[in-house]
């Protein structure tokens, strides 16, 4: 009897080791959405609830261009309301002077969808569809294709085609590539089951580096939508930065909002000579920012530039600043949109 008891005390102690193990590992992994992606240069993601807990941006009244709100009415899905998490991957694009520009986008978007109502509106606007491991491709053609004015010319606009799948009630797939390799890829991770150890080679290689408990983070090249000429600019702003830089950036509460950026360079001597660099342009704009007087619009982004510092470690150039509420809650407020559904 004694035996029977202690063989079931072992059994319970063995089961209830296997599903701590199982709730570590879920814990430290990537998100769900994030490991849906498919192979990209760049990956970013968005924890959208402790944003919208932290600045209320869901009550704030928007604006919105008649097709956008076509599309609320239509399916009644209110982004800043129902949207809970957005992933990111981009592509860089061989032809950045093509359809989609030097950067495409695949998505995965989770939160509380009417999955009814969406297929009945993806279906009224699609120009064709697909059936692919169980689900319906929605593709929609976005852009104008059509001659447009442009100074005394006139000018050719490429169309895009964006694809759309609903892959739960509370998943949505969408890309905007050449072809559909990427929905497709997004797929067969959801058919496969997004176990904690899935995902794609770049978030394998750097999501242990995402610092825990952040609410947004990015990782791979992500100067890529700030590509001009080879360099990254930021709000007109040339980062003395190849484009093909490999970041890792994250945001995250903890008793205040932490950004953190690193800079992973070849060696420590080209980490310190990034350092360098970007601290002596740190001071000369944080010297510029205080000839200016502040004003309520600019108030909490010159309080942000002051917590800024740059410092090195090994083959690592890192950024860190506190971001005030207010400048988030700025950031995150809703503007008008002309921009369709699903389409970043």
């Amino acid at each position: 009897m004694r035996k029977r008891t202690r063989y079931s005390l072992l059994l319970a102690l063995v089961v209830l080791a296997a599903l701590v193990v199982a709730v570590v590992l879920r814990k430290s992994a990537p998100p769900e959405a994030a490991r849906l992606l498919p192979e990209s240069d760049a990956i970013l993601y968005v924890n959208v609830r402790p944003l919208r807990t932290l600045t209320h941006f869901d009550r704030t009244v928007v604006a919105r261009s008649p097709e956008f709100q076509q599309f609320i009415d239509a399916t009644g899905i209110v982004p800043e309301r129902d949207l809970n998490a957005v992933a990111f991957a981009l592509h860089r694009m061989d032809d950045p002077h093509g359809p989609n520009g030097p950067v495409a986008y695949s998505e995965v978007f989770e939160g509380s969808f009417d999955g009814t109502r969406l297929r009945s509106y993806l279906g009224s606007i699609a120009t064709a569809q697909e059936t692919y491991a169980g689900h319906t491709i929605y593709s929609v053609a976005v852009g104008a294709s059509e001659a447009t004015a442009k100074g005394d010319k006139r000018v050719a606009v490429p169309q895009r085609v964006l694809r759309i799948a609903q892959l739960g009630y509370d998943t949505v797939a969408a890309s905007n590539m050449p072809t559909a390799e990427q929905i497709h890829s997004i797929l067969d991770r959801y058919r496969a089951g997004a176990s904690p150890f899935s995902g794609s080679s770049l978030l394998s290689e750097r999501y242990r580096d995402v610092p825990l408990l952040s609410s947004g983070w990015a990782i791979g090249r992500i100067g890529l939508p700030f590509s001009e000429s080879g360099k990254i600019t930021v709000l007109g702003l040339q980062l003395p930065l190849p484009e093909d830089t490999t970041f890792v950036g994250s945001l995250r509460y903890v008793g205040a909002i932490h950004l953190r950026i690193d800079e992973i360079a070849p060696s420590p001597a080209d980490a310190a000579a990034s350092a360098a660099t970007l601290e002596n342009l740190l001071r000369v704009f944080q010297s510029i920012q205080k000839l200016q007087q502040p004003t309520p619009e600019n108030a909490a982004f010159m309080e942000a530039v002051g917590t800024i510092k740059i410092v090195q470690h090994e083959e690592r150039a890192e950024m860190t600043a506190t971001v005030p509420v207010d400048l988030l809650r700025q950031l995150t407020t809703p503007e008008a949109s002309a921009a369709p559904a699903l389409e970043p």
